[in-house]
């Protein structure tokens, strides 16, 4: 039997348990939920969300298991922000309707090297400047009340797939296919009248 998530997370976690196969997998996702949602004394890295000590906490068993968990166990990334959603929209707490607004914005993050994917030098609306670094497109649900992302999807910058790496052909190209996705998940996932407007930033 997997060992429940704390308080009334286990409900919330229950709700997504048949989109994983293993038990080890449904342990992995409430571990993971757990550390997203959870107060923390250190920045939500790997050992931040296994409550560990960076560096030095690395190798303990919970870190490990969590590292497993998000890197190579097979599961639906989609299938489970699909099943998020759903639950946002069933709720009336939550539930999109005509006077809310769909927010389109692309923020990036320097990091250095390149072995990470999507990596690379980059226009960062953040920093007002070209540095090496990674950009996610972000869709975000909002009204007066409440705000949830809907989608996010990392930006492979120019360089990588041998374009040149100019500011303005590198701002709109990431907004362009995110807005022709926005519209089709608003149809697809959300109410009729799921948001009166939708805004790029």
């Amino acid at each position: 039997m997997c060992p429940p998530a704390a308080g009334p997370l286990e409900d919330y976690a229950a709700c997504f348990d048949e989109l994983f196969s293993r038990l080890t997998q449904r342990r992995g996702f409430r571990d993971y939920l757990t550390g997203l949602l959870a107060p923390r004394d250190r920045n939500k890295t790997l050992t931040g969300l296994a409550g560990s000590e960076p560096v030095k906490g690395a190798q303990h068993a919970p870190v490990q298991r969590l590292q497993h968990f998000l890197s190579q166990s097979t599961w639906d990334p989609d299938e489970v922000n699909r099943r998020r959603l759903e639950l946002l929209i069933n709720d009336p707490a939550t539930a999109p309707h005509g006077c809310g607004v769909i927010a389109i914005d692309d923020s990036g993050d320097r990091k250095d090297g390149t072995a990470t994917a999507h990596v690379g030098r980059q226009w960062l609306g953040r920093y007002g400047k070209t540095d090496n670094g990674i950009v996610t497109v972000t869709t975000v649900w909002a009204d007066e009340r409440v705000y949830y992302p809907l989608h996010a999807e990392s930006y492979t910058p120019a360089s990588l797939v041998g374009r040149p790496s100019r500011r303005t052909d590198t701002v709109r190209r990431r907004r362009r296919p995110v807005e022709r996705s926005c519209r089709r998940r608003r149809h697809r996932l959300c109410s009729p009248r799921p948001a009166s407007s939708v805004t790029v930033d």
